[in-house]
């Protein structure tokens, strides 16, 4: 009752390609590649050029001179 057998599956792929045409489902297939695909490249870009832009050393000098953030250990109090 729980899984498929390999033969509703089967079934289930005739009616798709029945239904949509081996075209379409080609052109769905390579759609979805490519958006696959693009995603991963930008991920790529967006992690190289973040890495890029501003090296651990400088954002965490930028996080020290910024006059809003609260140092715990200096603001105890006596």
């Amino acid at each position: 009752m729980g899984s498929f057998s390999i033969w509703h599956w089967l079934i289930v792929l005739l009616i798709v390609v029945m239904v949509f045409g081996t075209k379409k489902l080609k052109n769905m297939g390579s759609d979805l590649g490519g958006a696959v695909k693009g995603f991963k490249d930008g991920m790529k870009d967006g992690a190289s050029s973040a890495s890029e832009d501003k090296p651990a050393a400088q954002v965490t000098n930028a996080a020290a001179s910024d006059k809003t953030t609260i140092d715990v250990e200096a603001k105890q109090k006596s």
